[in-house]
């Protein structure tokens, strides 16, 4: 990231664009308490907001999604975790899914989306690969601030897309739920099939784990429930 002191607003942005048809399928790991298709409101009292979460002066809905489901999981699941130095794995706590849900979601119109897949993609928004590596609440705090202003000077961005940092060769994106109003049932369909919806369950740490495996990682099981 470029020094905090410096405002995203004394650069002028010329984004490049991704366009996600109608129909594509999108997958996501989140809190059970949200359905599969709901975005996440802002909330001022959020004690964790995510890289491109809104911002008290623009406070927008949004949902975190990925291109296929191992990219959710891990994009959600394997941040920080270093591989185990016995088992050559990445162990993940149990408490990290419980109460977690993952589910497929269809696209019910086209996603204009600010792409972040490529060193010129990211240059156009005047940022290199920092803006989507750096981790930890200290760097949050400007990247969100840098998605406030992108969205700013792109008002028919409904999205951000990038290459995912935990599998690189798949791709994670953000929505926002404010540029996604117009249609009458929803920008999303929820699609039950292949869906977990309890991470933390028996069946669920069994699933999860068979889609983590070829990343050398999976979901430790409970000691005691």
């Amino acid at each position: 990231m470029h020094e905090e002191t410096v405002s995203p607003s004394v650069y002028r942005f010329r984004p490049h664009w991704e366009v996600l048809p109608a129909g594509t399928q999108l997958w996501r790991m989140h809190s059970s308490r949200f359905a599969a298709e709901e975005f996440k409101p802002f909330s001022p009292d959020d004690r964790n907001p995510g890289r491109f979460h809104a911002t008290p002066e623009d406070p927008y809905p949004c949902l975190y999604a990925a291109t296929d489901p191992e990219t959710a999981l891990a994009e959600t699941l394997l941040r920080s975790v270093p591989f185990h130095r016995e088992t050559g794995m990445r162990l993940v706590p149990w408490a990290s899914v419980r109460g977690k849900s993952l589910n497929v979601v269809r696209t019910r119109c086209e996603l204009k989306l600010v792409s972040l897949c490529s060193g010129a993609a990211l240059a156009a928004v005047c940022q290199d690969n920092r803006l989507l590596e750096n981790e930890g609440a200290k760097h949050y705090g400007s990247t969100r601030n840098w998605a406030r202003e992108l969205r700013a000077q792109a008002p028919e961005a409904m999205g951000m897309i990038w290459g995912s940092k935990r599998n690189p060769s798949q791709r994670a994106l953000v929505l926002f739920g404010d540029r996604l109003t117009d249609h009458a049932d929803g920008p999303l369909e929820a699609l039950p099939y292949r869906s977990i919806p309890d991470l933390g369950s028996p069946d669920g740490i069994g699933e999860a784990n068979q889609l983590l495996a070829p990343l050398r990682s999976a979901i430790k099981e409970p000691l005691h429930r």
